[in-house]
């Protein structure tokens, strides 16, 4: 089992098989009403740089609900916003915390916390990778679709941080992925070439949006703009109108399909009102299954 959660392609697929099948358990339990405090006595620090609701949130509500202490450190209030070295940081949490998820700009951030910290490291976000929100997306369409083998799974929009982590659990899990992407506003072509390299997962690039929903079982996407580039949104409204997630674009996909957002939501942008609100939506579904999913990360990893 890995140490840390940087991103989803350092994980095996029995690694994604365990987080899986203990965050359907924690999750069975919780609906019975059993009391599970798994870590009693544990810490867990969140570093956050970016705002958060759902993953804050279901980060502590996960670890008060297993017995565990949530700490919350705005980076800006830290010592690093003053230069202090991220290697000297991490040792010291170490000394004081159980385990660390961050939510930060840079993956090379992430990297070297890893590096010299003691204790897990769990990327909250960065702006190349969101692994929790993917595994927990996977979970969502486990549950609801009986597992993920032979389905469809499309993702429209920008190729974003949680475009290269369904690349990368596509790789791992033998997924077939279609993804569609504006030319300019495609994903890293090196998490391409690494996914390829390493699994013969049918990951497939497309610039046309009908063509990766059609037939498919899963659609997938995200807001225009992502943290930080919000200057840029006039500017990609244009170009990303064309992958917007409505209704004649759901008529491509299979009957039976289920449509995702992480969330926030910009309705009428990225996502119709009718398509979010309507029946083949299970967003609320997929935001709940993160309090569930980052049970099972921080019991895996801070319980050992």
């Amino acid at each position: 089992m890995v140490t840390h959660l940087l991103r989803l392609s350092d994980l095996s697929k029995t690694d994604f098989e365990i987080f899986f099948d203990r965050a359907m358990e924690l999750k069975r339990r919780q609906k019975q009403g059993t009391t599970h405090r798994s870590l009693t006595g544990k810490t867990l620090g969140l570093v956050f740089d970016k705002p958060s609701t759902r993953t804050r949130a279901s980060f502590e509500a996960a670890m008060v609900q297993l017995g565990g202490t949530p700490l919350f450190i705005s980076a800006k209030d830290t010592q690093m916003s003053r230069a202090e070295p991220i290697k000297d940081t991490a040792r010291v949490l170490s000394r004081y915390l159980d385990g660390l998820a961050i939510r930060t700009f840079s993956q090379d951030v992430l990297d070297e916390f890893a590096r010299f910290a003691t204790i897990p490291i769990i990327n909250a976000l960065t702006d190349l990778y969101h692994p929790c929100q993917v595994l927990s997306d996977l979970l969502t369409v486990i549950q609801l679709k009986r597992g993920y083998a032979n389905l469809k799974i499309a993702w429209v929009g920008d190729g974003n941080n949680m475009a290269h982590s369904w690349i990368n659990a596509a790789a791992v899990l033998g997924l077939n992925l279609a993804l569609a992407c504006p030319q300019g506003y495609l994903p890293q072509e090196s998490i391409l070439d690494d996914a390829s390299q390493k699994s013969r997962a049918e990951i497939r690039l497309t610039t046309d949006p009908v063509d990766a929903v059609k037939d498919a079982d899963v659609v997938n996407t995200d807001v225009w703009a992502s943290m930080g580039q919000e200057n840029d949104l006039e500017a990609r409204k244009h170009v990303f109108e064309p992958y917007q997630v409505n209704t004649d674009l759901l008529g491509h996909a299979a009957k039976d399909v289920i449509v995702m957002h992480c969330l926030p939501a910009h309705r009428g942008e990225e996502i119709t009102e009718e398509v979010l609100e309507g029946p083949h939506s299970v967003v609320w579904d997929q935001s709940e299954n993160k309090l569930h999913m980052h049970k099972a990360i921080l019991e895996v990893l801070l319980a050992r």
